[in-house]
């Protein structure tokens, strides 16, 4: 995995599997480079279709298209695309922004899931700090199902992050269990982040310390901690539920 990701970073490119996640990738401003397409589940003409502009075709075979693709169930085509570059520096944001961070997220499955609850409530960006998996990862793209490329997404160490939210007057709520009040008595009307850890270890010290304030969810189980990104849903949609859904 290690030595994909090396390759991914080396080539500035990865492989998109699926006909909308191309199509979102395409929508989002995302340079493709070749299409790889199995004639036995689709052709040209739909291809042409799903990607609206010149782009190298491939044909390949079975064999080489299940090497390749990770799904079970597959629609015949992968795209080779161009990275982006997830600097702090080119996020655009709107006059009032609502932000995700998460500090340090490994599990794809969990990124996926941040991401597209970011996608439904349409923030203006996912911060990733501290970033210990390769955003590119197929399994990230797959289980974001095209959010990685609806979202405006940037990555930095926790320090560089913090900084950047407050040179722009961002506040931020960081979740946690220490020294902490429930999530629901603050006002997430003017600009502010939202800032989740990992369910294993928490938000580091950094995040506690230097917060707006400490935000936590009530627990009435007997089980303190819940899925990091079902607790972003929740904070997000608060926020949300605030700002009235404009």
């Amino acid at each position: 995995m290690q030595e994909k990701a090396k390759a991914r970073k080396q080539t500035g490119t990865f492989l998109i599997e699926g006909q909308r996640e191309i199509q979102l990738a395409i929508q989002s401003g995302y340079d493709l480079e070749t299409i790889l397409f199995l004639p036995d589940l689709i052709d040209i003409e739909q291809i042409n279709r799903i990607t609206n502009h010149q782009v190298q075709l491939i044909e390949i075979n079975k064999e080489v298209y299940q090497k390749l693709a990770y799904r079970d169930t597959t629609e015949g085509i992968l795209a080779v695309a161009k990275t982006k570059s997830m600097h702090l520096v080119d996020l655009k944001l709107s006059d009032n922004p609502l932000i995700l961070i998460a500090e340090a997220p490994e599990k794809p499955g969990n990124i996926g899931a941040l991401l597209r609850t970011a996608d439904a409530a349409n923030l203006d960006a996912v911060i990733i700090a501290n970033p210990k998996s390769d955003l590119y990862n197929p399994n990230i793209v797959r289980s974001s199902v095209g959010g990685l490329f609806t979202n405006q997404i940037a990555t930095g160490t926790t320090s560089e992050i913090i900084t950047f939210l407050q040179h722009n007057k961002i506040n931020f709520y960081s979740a946690t269990l220490q020294n902490s009040t429930s999530y629901h008595t603050q006002d997430f009307t003017p600009a502010t982040a939202l800032v989740v850890g990992t369910e294993a270890t928490g938000l580091s010290q950094e995040w506690r310390d230097k917060a707006t304030q400490n935000i936590n969810i009530p627990m009435q189980g007997a089980i303190d901690s819940m899925n990091v990104s079902v607790a972003a849903a929740i904070l997000i949609f608060e926020a949300k539920r605030q700002r009235n859904f404009k």
